[in-house]
């Protein structure tokens, strides 16, 4: 076991675990359908099928059809958010899903100040690779 969650104090076995459907929704605000980010990156929809295979961008599945949606943010001026991708690649080798990702990358963290993806935004890689290398041990 490796601790106590951060947001709820079970003891799940990691400090993130995936929560109700409707709080991932509160935390991320927009999202966007397969096709509405291949209009913004200006690409195909097969082209971002495999963005989200190769971990540049990353969707969780929401709504009735259980459809793949993208975080709007993720996607930053025609290009999936830099930095995104070795992220993505840490938290998953922390034993995290997609969904518990996103959770992470949207909590306020108070040391940052603000959520992960914003100091991505804001250029503070390091800073957030950090903490998502931390969350493995």
């Amino acid at each position: 076991m490796r601790g106590v969650c951060a947001r709820c104090g079970c003891t799940a076995g990691r400090p993130w675990h995936a929560g109700p459907v409707d709080e991932l929704d509160t935390l991320v605000g927009t999202w966007l359908a397969v096709p509405e980010v291949a209009e913004r990156l200006g690409t195909d929809v097969g082209r971002v099928r495999r963005m989200l295979q190769d971990r540049d961008l990353v969707a969780a599945r929401r709504g009735e059809r259980r459809a793949p949606l993208v975080p709007a943010s993720l996607v930053d001026g025609g290009q999936p958010l830099p930095d995104l991708r070795g992220t993505l690649t840490l938290l998953a080798d922390a034993g995290y899903s997609d969904e518990e990702a996103m959770r992470w990358l949207y909590t306020p963290e108070d040391s940052l100040p603000g959520t992960p993806v914003e100091a991505l935004r804001a250029g503070r890689r390091a800073e957030v690779r950090r903490r998502a290398q931390a969350l493995g041990f």
